[in-house]
C-alpha cells in the first residue's frame, strides 16, 4: 500500500558492490544512527551548512526533520531523493540526487556523505555513478553538477575520477572563514563515454510523473 500511494519507496539502484534505495522510515531511523560513527575529521567542514557540529541526540533528530522535509516537500518543481546506501546490507550513508524545474532544465545535482569507515574502498566512486545512471540513463539528464570546497581531496577525487569537467569556482562563508568552492560539470556526452552496462535500476516508472520526467526516455536523451 505505502507503495501505491508513496512510489519511491520501491525504488532501488544495484550496483555490483552496493545498494541504493529511497528511504522508507525505518531505514531513516537506521541512517540517523550511524551517524554517531562520524562522517569527517572534526577539524574540517566539507558542508555548505555544517550540520554535523550538532550534538547527539540533536544530530539525529535534525538529520531525520531533514529527510521528512525533503520527502514532504518534492514536487516535480523541485525534488531531492536522499538515496540510503547499503554496503553488503549495511547502511554507510547518502547519496542525494536533486533537480529544480526538471522538466525545463534537464539538470540534476548531487551531494553525498559517507561514514568514516566506509571511506577509502571506492563506495563514494560507486555511489555517484549510480545516481549518474539513474539521471542520464533513466531520467534523460543532459548535465549533472556537482562541487566540494578546495580542501576535501576524497570528493574532489571521486568528482574527477568519474570524468566530471571543471565549472568555475567561488569564495563562500565557512564557518566565519572565507573558503573556496570548486564546481564541477558532467556533460551527456562525457557520462555516455563512460556509461556502464552493469547498474539496474528498479521502481522508478511510477515515480517520473513526480520528478518532472517523461517515460519516454529517448525522446528526453535527445535534448543537448
Amino acid at each position: 500500500m505505502e507503495h501505491e500511494h508513496w512510489p519511491f519507496f520501491a525504488l532501488t539502484i544495484t550496483t555490483p558492490r552496493l545498494v541504493l534505495r529511497y528511504p522508507n522510515d525505518d531505514d531513516l531511523f537506521a541512517l540517523a544512527a550511524v551517524l554517531a560513527d562520524g562522517i569527517h575529521d572534526p577539524d574540517l567542514m566539507p558542508f555548505i551548512e555544517p550540520w554535523t557540529r550538532a550534538e547527539s541526540p540533536e544530530l539525529e533528530r535534525n538529520s531525520l526533520r531533514h529527510w521528512w522535509g525533503l520527502r514532504a516537500a518534492l514536487s516535480p518543481d523541485e525534488w531531492h531523493l536522499p538515496m540510503a546506501v547499503f554496503d553488503d546490507g549495511e547502511p554507510v550513508g547518502v547519496q542525494g540526487i536533486g533537480s529544480r524545474h526538471f522538466a525545463v532544465t534537464r539538470t540534476v545535482e548531487t551531494g553525498s556523505w559517507l561514514v568514516q569507515r566506509a571511506q577509502g574502498r571506492g563506495i563514494g566512486k560507486e555511489m555517484r555513478a549510480a545516481v549518474l545512471h539513474l539521471a542520464f540513463a533513466e531520467l534523460g539528464t543532459v548535465e549533472a553538477y556537482t562541487g566540494a570546497y578546495d580542501d576535501n581531496p576524497a570528493s574532489l577525487g571521486v568528482t574527477r575520477s568519474l570524468g566530471y569537467e571543471a565549472n568555475g569556482t567561488e569564495l563562500r562563508a565557512r564557518e566565519g572563514q572565507p573558503a573556496r568552492m570548486l564546481s564541477y560539470v558532467m556533460t551527456r556526452s562525457r557520462w555516455e563515454s563512460r556509461r556502464r552496462t552493469d547498474i539496474t535500476i528498479e521502481g522508478l516508472d511510477p515515480c517520473l510523473p513526480f520528478l518532472g520526467a517523461s517515460v519516454d526516455r529517448d525522446a528526453s536523451a535527445t535534448l543537448k
